[in-house]
């Protein structure tokens, strides 16, 4: 059987399971079912497959994914999250477009804690966005940088996202979250620039609001020092271990998931019911990921043995594209694919055909692998099918038009790609954090 044959059997075979609404783990689990018959020989095939799969999940590198989880869930149903907001909220009582600040600042620091997008997203669009627009905030300034720095949660560590791409692509897990956090942070500056510039031009966007509570230091800024400086403290130890080079990225994640349990014990939020609803979430969501590492990892294996990913690998290398004009073929591809599937079908369907080429043409695959990241955190906000899009209509008061919501991600959008194409001109930007572990 020809490569190409190979190729259509399991692409057609993958859509038409996509097409009859099948989740994405078990639609790339049946295609893998159809390889092994086909490409590995029958029932032997499919023993294998099932050995392959059993392999994939059974290491060490991917402990990280339920301890960086388990991080974020504990400070979530403990309420410290909420807590942390509130004190921002008091230290910036007097910033231009206040709460769009707060939006930001907080969910850059809870990015920090939690690595999920779609659980920042939600926490600040069910608490601030609704409050903007009753003070009267524009859409843009109410629900985009919710969106936005939501997305920031898949460069700045811990990033379970990030710790999946390393794991299925064979980058340095270490070397990406670490490189994750310049562009994370100036992703995070630009937008906060761009919160302000636009309360400057366009004074009825943001409410001038008043000084909201009296008070002196105590009031305004003791809650930040206790509420929030102790938390940024574990992303400290995370980090910091990670570049002294005393952890590697699963005990640094082991650091932060003992030092989120003691901090919450420390403020007596931690409860029978907090932990145990938090494991509980801890679990389903590990699960899913182990799950589609699984069945992303033995695909990749039957691409190769088929010989799709040599015959796409030759095709493109024949076309003679440089190390650049190749990764910037790979970055389009991606932002388009964002347009209409979710992450983690982008790196299951493109990785065993960009990791080759990359290898191939001597890529700096730490410098790809963070701008894969910024392409998949674009595609979290890119109509129509931007999962945080959707997140953000689920927690915008009810008959919130969805085209009021890509409006006000548009702008942000915009911002992003402008990190990335910098990311792109100054790979030394992306290096720097990642050669101090070298």
């Amino acid at each position: 059987m020809t490569w190409t044959l190979a190729g259509s059997i399991l692409g057609a075979s993958l859509f038409l399971l996509f097409a009859v609404g099948m989740p994405v783990t078990l639609a790339f689990f049946g295609v893998n079912l159809i390889g092994g018959w086909l490409f590995l020989g029958g029932q032997a095939g499919l023993d294998q497959v099932m050995r392959n799969t059993s392999v994939s999940v059974n290491s060490f590198a991917l402990l990280p994914i339920p301890l960086f989880v388990m991080m974020g869930e504990i400070l979530f149903h403990t309420g410290i999250a909420y807590r942390s907001i509130d004190a921002i909220d008091r230290a910036l009582q007097r910033m231009p477009g206040r709460l769009a600040v707060v939006s930001l600042t907080g969910g850059t620091i809870f990015a920090a804690l939690s690595g999920s997008s779609i659980a920042n997203t939600a926490l600040l669009g069910g608490t601030l966005s609704p409050d903007m627009l009753r003070r009267g905030y524009s859409p843009t300034l109410a629900f985009g940088p919710v969106m936005a720095v939501g997305g920031i949660a898949v460069l700045i560590p811990p990033s379970a996202l990030a710790v999946m791409l390393g794991s299925l692509a064979g980058i340095s897990i270490s070397k990406l979250l670490i490189g994750g956090i310049l562009p994370g942070l100036l992703m995070s500056f630009a937008f906060l620039v761009f919160i302000l510039m636009t309360c400057w031009l366009r004074p009825d966007s943001a409410p001038r609001e008043t000084v909201v509570r009296s008070g002196g230091f105590r009031e305004r800024y003791w809650p930040f020092i206790r509420d929030v400086v102790p938390l940024s403290l574990i992303f400290v130890a995370v980090i910091g271990s990670m570049l002294a080079g005393i952890a590697t990225p699963t005990e640094a994640s082991a650091v932060g998931a003992v030092a989120s349990l003691l901090a919450t014990a420390c403020y007596g939020v931690l409860t029978p019911q907090s932990l145990k609803k938090s494991l509980l979430e801890t679990a389903k969501v590990s699960v899913s990921i182990l799950f589609i590492i699984a069945a992303s990892t033995t695909f990749s294996q039957i691409l190769s043995f088929s010989g799709v990913t040599l015959g796409v690998t030759a095709i493109i290398t024949d076309m003679n594209l440089g190390p650049g004009m190749l990764v910037v073929a790979m970055l389009v591809l991606l932002l388009l694919l964002g347009c209409v599937i979710d992450q983690v079908s982008m790196m299951m369907v493109t990785l065993p055909f960009f990791m080759p080429l990359a290898n191939a043409a001597h890529i700096d695959t730490v410098w790809l692998g963070l701008m894969m990241l910024v392409a998949i955190e674009i595609g979290l906000l890119t109509p129509p099918f931007g999962i945080l899009l959707m997140v953000m209509q689920g927690a915008a008061p009810r008959g919130t038009p969805l085209a009021q919501i890509y409006r006000a991600a548009a702008p942000f959008i915009a911002i992003e790609l402008v990190v990335l194409a910098l990311m792109y001109a100054w790979p030394a930007m992306v290096g720097w954090l990642p050669g101090l572990i070298d």
